[in-house]
């Protein structure tokens, strides 16, 4: 098995929970390296990688890999569009792979291919931007092959894309929403076939009109990054209006407002399950529609665990 994370505190929940291959999908740097480099002391049985752009990061690494006397593996960011972390550059790429191998500590283990730009609703749309994306990839694997690098593995492919990884490419998928699913997702892509599996509870706190709720959903109980309508999908006020946010309060209009009373509760799906569920100290679990009283603990929102 294996997973990609984004903080340390998410390798290490892995670790324990007995992953053997983890990907740190993010460029270590301050105090990273050291807290990776000791959670590679600490499970020796794994096998740690990370993501590298450029050559001088990896330096430094390298230097606290051969005093502790791990190794670690190197995925190289190639930037396939998107335009927020990785090097396009296909020499750059050969220099890193090949500063990799030669190090000492470090191994070059692949490319790692994000492609979050990729977002149409429209599915051959969609399809024919990703092409594009991955043939900028392709040249990079090319170009590596050139250099006599042994064929590297390849990390791609983000929830609304790794259909077309899985089916047309040998690469490694890396999809996460589709565990929970969201809203957002549901909304933009009816035709993947996933459900929503997670939910928020909130209650009415107060009635400020006669066509007025306001609900206990603040900032700080559900991803409030986007547009004010497109935070939270209400089940039983699908024709509300949202008309104010705060930390605490969510304020929404409704012609049947005046159904409900103060301690109502309602059932809504998040928008943008991934910060949300981050916001939870704990999950609670419905199977078969009942609540079953088991908690889950959500670790990884936590900064630092044990390193």
């Amino acid at each position: 098995r294996k997973f990609k994370a984004s903080t340390i505190a998410e390798v290490e929940m892995c670790l324990a929970a007995g992953a053997k291959d983890v990907l740190l999908a993010y460029s270590p740097v301050g105090p990273a390296p050291v807290r990776l480099i000791r959670l590679a002391e600490a499970y020796t049985d794994a096998k740690l990688s990370f993501l590298a752009d450029e050559e001088p990061a990896l330096s430094a690494i390298n230097k606290g890999c051969l005093k502790a006397g791990v190794q670690l593996g190197v995925f190289i960011d190639f930037d396939c569009g998107m335009g927020r972390t990785g090097t396009s550059s296909e020499e750059e790429v050969v220099k890193i792979a090949e500063l990799a191998d030669s190090s000492g500590s470090l191994r070059f283990e692949g490319v790692h291919c994000y492609d979050g730009h990729v977002r149409e609703s429209d599915p051959e749309a969609r399809r024919k931007i990703w092409s594009q994306a991955m043939s900028t990839v392709d040249g990079v694997l090319e170009r590596l092959a050139e250099a006599r690098r042994v064929m590297p593995n390849v990390v791609g492919g983000g929830s609304p894309t790794f259909g077309f990884h899985a089916r047309l490419r040998e690469w490694q998928c890396s999809p996460g929403t589709t565990l929970f699913w969201d809203y957002g997702y549901r909304s933009a892509y009816p035709e993947l076939p996933f459900r929503n599996a997670a939910v928020v509870l909130t209650r009415v706190i107060s009635k400020p009109g006669t066509n007025r709720l306001c609900l206990d959903l603040g900032h700080k109980a559900i991803a409030s990054e986007g547009p004010l309508n497109d935070r939270i999908h209400l089940i039983g006020l699908e024709r509300a209006h949202f008309i104010g946010h705060s930390e605490e309060h969510l304020v929404l209009e409704s012609e049947n407002a005046d159904q409900f009373r103060v301690g109502d509760h309602f059932l809504g799906i998040p928008y943008h399950i991934c910060p949300t569920v981050a916001l939870y100290k704990e999950a609670i679990l419905v199977r078969r529609g009942e609540v079953t009283g088991e908690r889950w603990e959500v670790t990884a929102r936590n900064r630092t665990l044990t390193v």
